[in-house]
Parts: C-alpha cells; structure tokens; sequence
C-alpha cells in the first residue's frame, strides 16, 4: 500500500511483518512461478524450514516471461516443463527481510506448467536458495491448506485453479 502523503509503501516480509520503506527505495521485481501437477500432487520448494512456495522468482531484464517460468522451475526443481499458462496474476510490495533487506514492488505472474521430464535436484540453486530451500516436495493438494507458505500473496487458490484442467 503506498501512502502519498508520506511517499512511503507499507510492506510485508513472509512472516507478516511490516515495514515502511520510501517509496523511492522500492525496486521494480516482476516474478513468475510454475504450478505443475502430477498424481493429484503439487510441485513446490520448502524454504525456510517449514515454509512451502511454488518454484519460480525473478523475471530477467529482456527475458519473455514464459521463458522465465520455465527457467526458474528447471533451476529450483531440476525438473523440465513446457506449454506454461497463466491461471493468476498478483500485485505484491515485498521486504527480503531474510536476504538481501531490499524492498520490491512485484507483479507474481503464475502459470500452470506440463511436466517433461527430469529428476528432482538441487543443482540450480543460487547462493541464497543454498542457504535457505530445500529440494522440492511433491505435495498432495488436498494437503496444502495446512501449509505455512513462505510467499506474501497466497498462492493456494492458483493451485486449485490449475488442478481443474
């Protein structure tokens, strides 16, 4: 939420937390993350412990957006996806209150995503997902409102979404 009298953004790290940052501070993070399904089962990366997310970040200065998805997924999970599909799109203002403590304005763009094939890896991980995620799960969905998610938009609904196809 930005507040135009005071030029600042209300934002919330994964554990609710909320921080005043100038809006002048925040940076532009546009972000996609692949729902992919199997066996009534949903891909998704445990970070933090106990936290669940599904595998995606980051979209590249020049990368499409499908080529993204498809990207992250294959660094976070080691697994190989095609034919992405948007099932949702999010507004988030963010605080990385667990790594670098910058602050984002991020549009989460979600896709639904077909398996291809790989084996579950860690191999992609950058240094922070090193220190922070775990291999990724296949989670039953019928399970996943039980989980604690470490994201600031829930993302469970997307994944309901996507199992209707």
């Amino acid at each position: 939420m930005i507040d135009n009298m005071t030029n600042t953004t209300t934002c919330l790290d994964i554990e609710g937390n909320k921080y005043e940052i100038a809006t002048s501070e925040l940076q532009w993070r546009p972000a996609t993350y692949g729902i992919v399904i199997k066996n009534n089962k949903v891909l998704m990366s445990k970070q933090f412990d106990d936290k669940y997310t599904l595998p995606g970040g980051g979209v590249n200065l020049g990368e499409d957006l499908k080529t993204a998805v498809v990207r992250e997924v294959k660094e976070e999970t080691g697994l190989d996806v095609n034919d992405p599909r948007v099932v949702g799109v999010e507004n988030s203002f963010f605080h990385a209150a667990h790594g670098s403590k910058e602050s984002y304005h991020s549009v989460l763009i979600y896709y639904s995503c077909i398996l291809q094939g790989g084996e579950l890896s860690t191999d992609g991980f950058d240094e922070e997902e090193r220190r922070h995620a775990e291999i990724a799960e296949w989670i039953p969905i019928s399970t996943i409102d039980n989980l604690k998610i470490a994201s600031t938009v829930d993302f469970r609904p997307y994944i309901r979404h996507a199992a209707q196809f």
